[in-house]
């Protein structure tokens, strides 16, 4: 049972690479930019300013992602010598599902890392600075794809080293706990009582629940509905019909899906396509 596969199944990333060079001045982004960015630094030193956060100086190479639309800006701080230049590759990531999927929002604001940290990183990076800096045909194409594993390593790294203290991506770091909400990301349609889900973890009832809430910070039965839902969104903007996905999700007519849709967003999914400019 693969923890990241399952989920990456559902709420995928695409990438399009929207820098790789020699960054002389700064680079900046709006919020109104809807996409998430990663951001690699290959050598030299930049400030970082994000949002009303306190600026940030990154002095080695480092990784910087932020999952969800933010107003930000990289500065460099390049001085007279080659070795100081900043050398940078970035891409806009768009997620299936949106900006309110699972994945992004399980995830801190940003994430920076130096990268001597993420050592399961650096064939792919060596590969990906390297098509970055020549000139070869369809080296945009390549960048994306290799962009896109970059994320998946470091989703990796992030489970494997527990950097996520709650939420989602804590579960799927507890070796435990994934084995019951993958299960869920698998068959979200089967009505998972608490005593399946603890059989699958090998825990008791009782310390699979209060663990589960512990870490993941809300109950198992609520988990599933966020799934749903989360799902139910994905399927909605890619033209489904609300009576297809209703069994899908495993409800048993249009309007349970839709009295638990409004429960959870607010709005109808009708209201909610709208909200979306997608109807």
């Amino acid at each position: 049972m693969d923890r990241l596969s399952t989920l990456l199944a559902q709420f995928g990333m695409h990438a399009t690479t929207i820098f790789g060079g020699v960054l002389s001045t700064d680079l900046c982004f709006d919020a109104a930019d809807r996409t998430a960015k990663l951001h690699l630094l290959r050598s030299g030193d930049a400030v970082l300013r994000l949002g009303q956060e306190k600026a940030v100086q990154i002095t080695e190479p480092s990784l910087l992602f932020i999952p969800r639309p933010c107003s930000h800006q990289l500065v460099a701080l390049s001085g007279f010598k080659p070795e100081q230049q900043l050398e940078l590759v970035s891409a806009a990531l768009s997620f299936d599902g949106g900006l309110d999927n699972p994945l992004t929002t399980a995830l801190p604001a940003y994430v920076l890392m130096p990268l001597a940290e993420i050592p399961m990183l650096s064939g792919n990076l060596n590969w990906l600075f390297a098509e970055a800096f020549a000139q070869h045909c369809g080296k945009n194409a390549v960048l994306n794809r290799l962009f896109e594993l970059v994320l998946i390593q470091l989703l990796r790294h992030m489970m494997a080293n527990r950097t996520v203290a709650t939420g989602m991506m804590a579960g799927l770091a507890d070796l435990r706990l994934a084995k019951a909400v993958t299960l869920i990301h698998d068959q979200p349609a089967r009505a998972w009582s608490v005593a399946e889900l603890a059989s699958a973890a090998s825990m008791s009832r009782a310390s699979f629940a209060a663990k589960f809430h512990k870490v993941v910070g809300i109950t198992p039965a609520d988990y599933l509905v966020s799934w749903r839902v989360s799902l139910t969104q994905k399927l909605l903007r890619e033209g489904r019909p609300v009576a297809l996905i209703a069994d899908e999700v495993g409800y048993e007519s249009p309007s349970a899906l839709a009295r638990t849709f409004r429960r959870k967003t607010g709005s109808s999914p009708r209201e909610w396509l709208q909200l979306q400019g997608l109807q």
